[in-house]
């Protein structure tokens, strides 16, 4: 039976497609069934439409979702499984407690053993399962006992989140290439790991989200830290292939680019550094991040509510991307 995706046709309810619709019902049978799939798809929210057409298609409106639940719904991780790759401090951290409380149940996954016991901790807190186990993303070994372990335990991977990363300062004339090379390693060339391990799993099930861990620095240039803005705008590059290659076979990628973000290991400079006066006197918002703030987006590119939304990086940056002058 043609299928199609009623929600884009929201515009013209009322019209040519409401009749198609009212039609199938009044078909009956597997007519009926395909009216009632696509009513909630597209009418569900709307209180101007539902109750009128529910008779109609033999639905109780009283069992209708109300809007706040249609909303909720859509950004609802409810039944999926996520694996963050540095997933135990700072912003890692705070994506994989916000994925739980989203309802996924969440592998937070790092090099340091005493880190993730107290971040599988808070997820079990909140109700959701987890794994305690370490990985690198240099070490190709380490990712596949990680997609492994996952699969055992869950049955599948959803969501990657790709968090892990380092960033070192020093002129870059006398940079050893070694310390490039290793920040490379890291930042770029362990998310294509993690990438290629897990979205091999996520192309065989048909379904998966991406989401890898940009930088301002993907887009401009910060003093004395080119290795880390090499390699960061790498991963928005190829955060976009990946998304060409891999969207028609389920799977989007999706990049965050955070902002300026208050943390413990960044705290000193940013309160007590010219660094950090420059910094915030570029954020429009006139503050620095919180970490909880990028909850919102990790959960809206990891959810059904962005299942037309591949290639993207969102920035999240109180408005330092656009700053220009001020006054």
């Amino acid at each position: 039976m043609k299928r199609f995706n009623a929600g884009v046709h929201l515009k013209t309810a009322g019209t040519t497609w409401l009749e198609e619709l009212i039609g199938l019902a009044e078909a009956g049978g597997d007519g009926l069934a395909l009216a009632q799939e696509m009513y909630f798809q597209a009418f569900a929210h709307r209180d101007d439409l539902c109750s009128p057409y529910a008779t109609v298609i033999d639905i109780d409106p009283a069992k209708l979702p109300s809007p706040n639940e249609a909303m909720t719904t859509i950004f609802s991780l409810e039944g999926k499984a996520a694996v963050v790759i540095g997933g135990t401090t700072g912003i890692g951290r705070v994506v994989s407690l916000g994925l739980a409380d989203a309802g996924a149940d969440v592998v937070a996954s790092a090099r340091r053993r005493q880190h993730i016991a107290g971040t599988a901790a808070a997820i079990e807190q909140r109700g959701r399962q987890t794994l305690r186990l370490c990985s690198d993303v240099r070490d190709r070994a380490s990712l596949e006992q990680l997609l492994a372990a996952s699969l055992h335990r869950f049955g599948k991977v959803d969501i990657l989140i790709n968090c892990a990363g380092k960033i070192k300062r020093m002129p870059t004339l006398t940079m050893p290439e070694e310390e490039w090379a290793d920040i490379v390693d890291t930042n770029l060339t362990g998310t294509l790991r993690a990438c290629q391990i897990f979205g091999r799993h996520m192309l065989e099930r048909g379904y998966g989200r991406v989401i890898n861990i940009a930088s301002l620095n993907s887009f401009v240039a910060l003093s004395e830290v080119a290795a880390y803005a090499a390699s960061k705008a790498g991963v928005v590059s190829l955060t976009r292939s990946l998304a060409v290659e891999w969207s028609r076979r389920g799977v989007t990628v999706n990049a965050i680019a955070p902002g300026v973000f208050r943390t413990a290991l960044n705290a000193d400079l940013l309160d007590n550094t010219p660094r950090g006066q420059e910094l915030l006197m570029r954020t429009p918002m006139g503050r620095f991040g919180k970490t909880e703030e990028l909850v919102g987006a990790a959960v809206y590119l990891a959810s059904e509510a962005s299942s037309f939304v591949t290639g993207q990086t969102l920035v999240v940056d109180g408005g330092f991307l656009s700053s220009g002058v001020h006054q």
